[in-house]
């Protein structure tokens, strides 16, 4: 087993239709506005950016993104990592009821210095960490779906 590999799968439902949910989730340079623990996203063109993330512990990962694919119609959204993270990740969609069924899978090796100095004592607390950010993405992305209903 490679210790400093990750890979992550998680279900959001959220009270909104996947195509307003969509139109959140591509403007990745607003996800600080509404997941705290997403502290900068900067965009350098419209395929590439950079994004800082902090959650509970107490270090701070940077990570170039490139957008591999923007698919409305299929509503996926997936981009590149490089950095303190290498890898990828996905947001797939789905309407669910009167809502969305949002997939989140992620697939990287971590680059952090720190994090592969304590890869095997500090796995299950970066486990835990990324599982209190996706948490807080969750609750945050919903209430600024219920603050910002899509247009009638």
């Amino acid at each position: 087993m490679d210790w400093c590999r990750y890979r992550f799968r998680s279900v959001w439902r959220l009270p909104a239709p996947p195509d307003a949910v969509y139109a959140v989730l591509e403007r990745a340079e607003d996800y600080p506005r509404w997941w705290p623990q997403v502290r900068e996203v900067v965009a350098v063109d419209d395929r590439t950016g950079t994004a800082r993330f902090r959650s509970v512990l107490p270090y701070e990962l940077v990570v170039a993104t490139e957008v591999l694919r923007r698919d409305p119609a299929a509503r996926v959204l997936e981009v590149g990592l490089r950095g303190d993270l290498d890898g990828w990740a996905r947001w797939t969609l789905a309407a669910e009821g009167a809502g969305t069924r949002a997939l989140y899978e992620q697939e990287v090796e971590v680059r952090s210095p720190l994090m592969r100095t304590l890869a095997v004592p500090g796995r299950p607390l970066f486990r835990a960490n990324h599982a209190l950010m996706m948490r807080g993405g969750r609750r945050g992305l919903a209430a600024h779906l219920r603050a910002s209903p899509p247009p009638v």
